[in-house]
């Protein structure tokens, strides 16, 4: 009975649950959803072979929860340092470092199940049978740069191999470019532009994110706006962060979403308004003014959204 009931569960999860959330815009509550149901469709693998496809999703989509969570607290420490507060600073320090170790080992699991499901990354390319497969294997390689990149943030030596970047922008290339909006070679690019040597000779790592970035914007869906903000913001290229964020609100006044991939496009809209709160919170204190996202506190027009006269508060 059990077997059966597993083997439903997590049937239902790979051919509704997966498409259903895909088509929402509530990045928060996938957050929540994905940290509730890990524990529930992993105790299936007790009474069956293991979820390894919806481990890859739950597991990747909770380590992003877990790194929104960091930022928050990346934003206090910013602010604690602003207002030389230092015993605020350090307790947000060492809170974001635990979120961003929570963060990497959450990451790093979605990666390893995609391994057990699909083989080791970075060499031949799996057989992938259907679109399902095809979501499973992008966001596996997406959590497993992301789990480098948390490490690193966190300090922290957590033993993840120092290889998977490399590996996955090499297994990008096993996914169709044009069908999943530029995604795959974003990712590709990202690791040139930010993995030491990893660029190919005769190759621009951010002529081809600009590439990928037309084709997300074209589909309606994003995400390649997020990994060209990315490799920018970590090569020192804040005005190219800036004009990424831009070109990201006017592509989304221009153009809807996706409608079956609803949550991707309204995910890349979340990390880049978490990207432009760090600038904000940087120069001026606080996050993105609401209804600002696209704006900036040093230019001549006034970002949109309600204005706070201190008088008032006081």
């Amino acid at each position: 009975m059990y077997k059966t009931t597993g083997d439903v569960m997590v049937n239902f999860a790979e051919e509704h649950q997966v498409p259903f959330i895909l088509g929402t815009d509530d990045v928060a509550m996938n957050c929540a959803s994905s940290e509730a149901l890990a524990p529930l469709l992993m105790s299936f693998g007790r009474v069956r072979d293991e979820p390894n496809k919806m481990a890859v999703m739950v597991y990747g989509a909770a380590g992003v929860c877990a790194e929104g969570a960091a930022l928050d607290q990346e934003l206090r420490y910013i602010r604690a340092i602003k207002n030389q507060n230092a015993m605020e600073a350090e307790d947000a320090m060492i809170t974001q470092k635990r979120l961003n170790i929570l963060a990497a080992n959450r990451s790093y699991l979605a990666y390893q199940y995609l391994v057990k499901e699909y083989g080791e990354t970075g060499g031949e390319c799996p057989d992938l049978d259907n679109e399902i497969d095809e979501i499973v294997y992008m966001n596996g390689l997406l959590a497993g740069l992301l789990s480098l990149n948390n490490e690193i943030a966190s300090t922290s030596g957590l033993g993840i191999p120092k290889n998977i970047a490399a590996k996955v922008g090499r297994s990008a290339g096993c996914l169709d470019d044009d069908k999943w909006f530029g995604i795959p070679s974003a990712l590709q690019a990202t690791v040139w532009a930010l993995l030491p040597g990893a660029q190919p000779e005769g190759e621009d790592a951010f002529k081809r994110l600009e590439i990928a970035v037309k084709k997300g914007e074209r589909a309606g869906v994003r995400i390649p706006h997020v990994l060209q903000a990315t490799a920018a913001y970590g090569k020192g290229k804040d005005e190219l962060v800036r004009e990424v964020i831009k070109q990201h609100v006017k592509s989304k006044q221009r153009r809807e979403s996706n409608e079956q991939y609803l949550f991707l496009d309204q995910l890349s809209t979340t990390m880049l308004t978490a990207l432009s709160d760090k600038l904000w919170t940087q120069a001026t204190g606080h996050r993105t003014p609401i209804g600002g996202l696209g704006t900036f506190w040093d230019e001549k027009a006034e970002p949109a959204g309600e204005t706070i006269d201190l008088d008032d508060i006081l």
